[in-house]
């Protein structure tokens, strides 16, 4: 048996709600009077909205926010309490990497910011298909934050 993700699951749900609210408009039903064809149609609206919205919470996480830490610690709180010797500091410390392009960057084999200091801007640059000189500010970046 396949499993199912739950996010499908629910955006099925969301589209026979909102299906069902057309209901009272096409059968016309005896002893139905407006004020709970007006209820049903609110019902069913807000039942088909309220499964999307859970179905888009709970849709996979992409490769970028999977690679996120749950936490950020700061610079300085890492040198307190690891020795210098052991501290990583993650691509995303670096202004102008956020966490898609530092997946991208771990994809190339650079995977701290020790790694970014010592690349190639050139290389590095052409891999990504983006400027040198933002490659450059990137390094120079990193290697300030490794002092």
């Amino acid at each position: 048996m396949t499993n199912m993700r739950l996010d499908y699951i629910l955006y099925v749900l969301a589209v026979l709600l909102l299906i069902a609210t057309v209901v009272p408009f096409v059968i016309s039903v005896e002893g139905v009077d407006s004020d709970t064809r007006s209820l049903w149609v609110v019902t069913t609206v807000v039942l088909g909205l309220l499964s999307i919205a859970l179905g888009y919470s709970q849709k996979p996480k992409t490769e970028a926010q999977a690679c996120q830490p749950a936490v950020t610690i700061s610079r300085e709180t890492m040198l307190q309490t690891q020795p210098a010797a052991t501290v990583i500091i993650e691509l995303t410390q670096v202004k102008g990497i956020g966490e898609k392009r530092a997946t991208q960057l771990k994809a190339l084999g650079i995977s701290s910011v020790d790694d970014l200091s010592k690349a190639s801007a050139k290389n590095v640059a052409k891999k990504l298909k983006i400027s040198r000189k933002t490659v450059s500010k990137w390094i120079a970046s990193a290697k300030e934050l490794i002092k």
